[in-house]
């Protein structure tokens, strides 16, 4: 009897996350194509990123910092563009420093996502700052709005599909203010990966490889060469996972190119996708991130002029990029220098 009532209990919460996962990717769609603004297509991703994750309602504390924490994130991204790009030098060696940082602050059991937003930051703003200052700028506006409204969405969707029972985040880990000596070796070992293809990248202005540096900064979050190959993998696996459902729901967009047939669509494939994300089997991973792959495949095919089989090979090869260079320089880096050390 126990057993059923707690298998009941399960189900009653898998259905309402599915529901949640649905409603919420929708009607973000809705009001981000429906009203669109610069970055519209964040706030959908960001929306589907948090739903996925088995967590509760954020509370009003934890999501104020969240708030805090981006525009914190993209003010130091527009200092750093804005004021030292000019000064080619101290900008590399600061850009190096703040790189450190963050991920020192990370080891240390900082804000994950004030660290995700300010590698965004600091790696995206100087190539568009190096096109027009008044970009960057656009950028950044665009990216802090649509956090926000990501948020404002979250709570609205935890409102109409309440969990059943009561739950609480997990505890995080303390932040650490002394010194640590593993986190600062981790650091070093993150900054010495990413510092040399950010500097390249940023000083000859490769916009158009701009995907391999930010992926790069996010697959060596944590410089582990087993964690950075699987990291890689994963990401490699879901885009492929994504842009096979993203084909199919190109082709239907394109067969009706209705705003009401799109978010028709939309539900019926975040109701298919929600049931493989809180499965809780092995694929569940990939079906959650396959999903953020679909949204932003779409997103690229839908603009003017361009190609969707195109924009899906470039994606595979650019993230395959990523993977070989990180996985190549972890492999130098723990051969001849952290050997002993880490």
């Amino acid at each position: 009897m126990k057993q059923a009532k707690r298998n009941n209990i399960f189900a009653d919460v898998k259905n309402m996350r599915i529901l949640r996962f649905a409603f919420g990717v929708t009607f973000a769609c809705a009001i981000a194509y429906g009203i669109t603004w610069p970055l519209a297509f964040l706030m959908p991703v960001f929306t589907a990123l948090i739903l996925a994750m088995p967590l509760p309602k954020p509370s009003v504390q934890a999501s104020l910092n969240n708030m805090l924490s981006t525009l914190k994130a993209f003010a130091l991204g527009l200092a750093f563009s804005l004021f030292f790009l000019q000064y080619p030098i101290a900008y590399l060696m600061t850009l190096g420093l703040v790189l450190f940082h963050l991920y020192y602050y990370l080891n240390r059991g900082g804000s994950f996502w004030f660290t995700l937003m300010s590698m965004i930051a600091i790696l995206v703003l100087p190539m568009i700052a190096n096109s027009h200052e008044g970009l960057a700028i656009g950028f950044s506006v665009g990216f802090v709005y649509s956090s926000w409204l990501t948020i404002a969405v979250i709570w609205l969707a935890h409102f109409i599909f309440p969990d059943p029972n009561f739950t609480q985040f997990p505890i995080k880990p303390k932040y650490y203010n002394g010194y640590s000596k593993k986190a600062a070796q981790l650091a070093l070992k993150s900054t010495l990966v990413v510092f040399p293809i950010a500097a390249l990248f940023i000083t000859y202005d490769m916009v158009d490889y701009i995907l391999v540096m930010v992926f790069s900064a996010i697959f060596i979050l944590k410089p582990d060469l087993s964690q950075g190959k699987e990291a890689g993998r994963n990401s490699l696996l879901s885009t492929l996972l994504g842009g096979v459902f993203a084909w199919i729901f190109y082709w239907l967009i394109v067969a009706v190119p209705q705003f009401n047939f799109y978010l028709l669509l939309l539900l019926a494939t975040t109701l298919f996708f929600g049931r493989h994300v809180f499965s809780g089997s092995n694929m569940a991973k990939y079906y959650s991130s396959g999903f953020i792959a679909l949204l932003v495949i779409i997103n690229s095919a839908m603009a003017e002029n361009s190609n969707f089989n195109e924009i899906f090979i470039q994606r595979v090869l650019l993230i395959s990029a990523a993977i070989l260079y990180i996985v190549s320089t972890l492999k130098i880096l723990e051969r001849y220098f952290f050997k002993a050390k880490v």
